[in-house]
């Protein structure tokens, strides 16, 4: 059975996730020059943000978070960040899942839009993200990990 928990970002299972994702972005960036920075704990908590944990059972398989930005044009804005799932549950919807719980979310703290940026040799997020209505947009941010900038009206 899977189940989404919120965590504080500096918890063990979600500490080890993100050192899982942020192992993986650096061995496959391009130039090897990608910033790795371990996010400061009160960016997710609410109402200005929450983190998550996708467990599988009691295995954590997956995590991400949204933080609050400042408002863009359609107001209220939260940005999603570090959305992973583990190499084992690749294939089986658990993105989406993650990904439609922190839209919901961000929804209940007030948003009217859910931003994110990512690395165009990303093919299988930028692909959840088109699948999940997201369009792209100009850079919110100047993210030096990022060349792709999306939005989502909720």
């Amino acid at each position: 059975m899977t189940e989404i928990r919120p965590v504080a970002v500096d918890e063990p299972d979600a500490h080890g996730l993100l050192q899982e994702y942020f192992a993986l972005r650096a061995s496959i960036f391009p130039g090897g020059t990608y910033r790795t920075a371990f996010p400061d704990p009160a960016t997710f908590t609410e109402p200005d943000g929450v983190f998550v944990v996708l467990y599988d059972g009691e295995e954590p398989v997956g995590c991400g978070g949204i933080r609050r930005v400042p408002e863009g044009p359609e107001g209220v804005r939260y940005e999603v960040k570090h959305l992973y799932v583990c190499d084992a549950g690749r294939g089986r919807g658990w993105g989406r899942m993650l990904l439609t719980d922190l839209e919901r979310r961000a929804a209940e703290f007030g948003a009217a839009e859910v931003v994110l940026d990512t690395h165009h040799t990303l093919d299988a997020a930028g692909a959840l993200y088109a699948r999940s209505g997201y369009v792209e947009i100009e850079p919110y941010n100047d993210n030096s990990n990022a060349t792709r900038w999306y939005s989502h009206v909720l």
